[in-house]
């Protein structure tokens, strides 16, 4: 085993998703500050490598493919000799990874009792307000961090700069008057803000002058296209022409991001481009508002929220209207108030 004065050998473990992962990285930051001889390995799904695999605080990303078996995994792990396991995620599947791989595992509070509470008989009873990005470190309270903070991290290799700059001189985007990032998409239904909101006021920004992004993954290109017809050469899709390092690269260039509950707003406050969130079934005590302080987050106060933790394919009333309220005046507003 390793001495008592030996660095410490760390492995975190978080599987998903975009927005929970980056959250991760100010708990990284503490720790190489803490500990700079410190090694420290990451463990999440494939599809999340490039979120870390630049990241100067990680020596090594993990990728778990979504056909590799979960023992052959914990057997490649136990050839480590980790002296610290940071349970990041407390799911199932990193519950069995703690039986598979015996050793100093602690995790963080999830208050999965608060938050049923919560969506069930509407009552608030968490015992804190921290972010989910501070509650991470209660996870590695053994080796005496503390959060700084700052948001989250986001680094990307050379490559992804050069591709972004590439694409805007091919739309005709300069850096003169940057543009304006939307990301009507979302992977539940109930997060997303309603199309003819977003069409809305992408118009009143094209009649100010701004250029328009819309950004996502490939799901959302069909949505992009749509509202990029409304105004050729002002409105620009982007959505599913990048990979995550790129779309950090191109979020920077903006300015400002205009999102719902997704992964890109956390992606947004990771490379520290200015954020207006929309939050419709979700809520502050869950912990994922945005981790920045460059952020306006519009919410209605309604008697039915929250009613999920994570959305939904539909809303369960009907009506849709802790987003459907959020007017897009109500949204032109808070990203006027935010570019101030």
């Amino acid at each position: 085993m390793p001495g008592s004065n030996s660095p410490p050998n760390i492995l975190a473990v978080r599987f998903s998703s975009i927005g929970d992962v980056l959250l991760t990285t100010p708990l990284l930051r503490a720790l190489r500050l803490r500990h700079p001889s410190a090694r420290i390995t990451f463990l999440t799904r494939e599809a999340y490598v490039a979120l870390l695999s630049a990241n100067p605080h990680v020596n090594e990303v993990m990728g778990m493919a979504r056909d590799r078996g979960l023992g052959d995994v914990a057997a490649e792990l136990r050839g480590h000799r980790f002296t610290h396991l940071l349970d990041l995620h407390d799911s199932v599947r990193s519950r069995a990874l703690r039986l598979l791989v015996p050793g100093n595992w602690s995790s963080y509070p999830k208050y999965r009792i608060a938050r049923a509470i919560l969506i069930h008989t509407k009552r608030n009873v968490y015992r804190e307000a921290r972010s989910v990005a501070e509650r991470y470190f209660s996870a590695a309270r053994a080796l005496d961090v503390e959060p700084d903070g700052r948001p989250p991290d986001l680094f990307w290799q050379p490559t992804a700069e050069q591709k972004v700059l590439e694409w805007f001189q091919q739309a005709g985007i300069t850096d003169v008057v940057r543009p304006v990032a939307i990301a009507p998409g979302a992977a539940h239904a109930t997060k997303r803000w309603p199309l003819e909101h977003w069409e809305i006021l992408t118009r009143r920004l094209v009649e100010q002058g701004c250029q328009v992004l819309v950004v996502g993954g490939s799901d959302d290109a069909p949505l992009g296209s749509v509202l990029a017809r409304m105004c050729p050469g002002r409105v620009h899709n982007a959505a599913g022409q990048f990979q995550l390092q790129e779309t950090g690269a191109l979020l920077q260039r903006t300015s400002a991001v205009i999102s719902g509950d997704t992964g890109v707003m956390h992606m947004a406050t990771a490379v520290g481009a200015p954020v207006v969130a929309l939050f419709g079934p979700t809520v502050q005590p869950f912990g994922f508002f945005p981790y920045t302080k460059r952020a306006a987050v519009l919410e209605l106060t309604m008697a039915c929220r929250p009613c999920t933790s994570k959305g939904g394919p539909h809303c369960h009333l009907g009506h849709h209207r802790c987003l459907r309220d959020i007017t897009p005046e109500l949204v032109h507003e808070a990203l006027c108030r935010t570019l101030l």
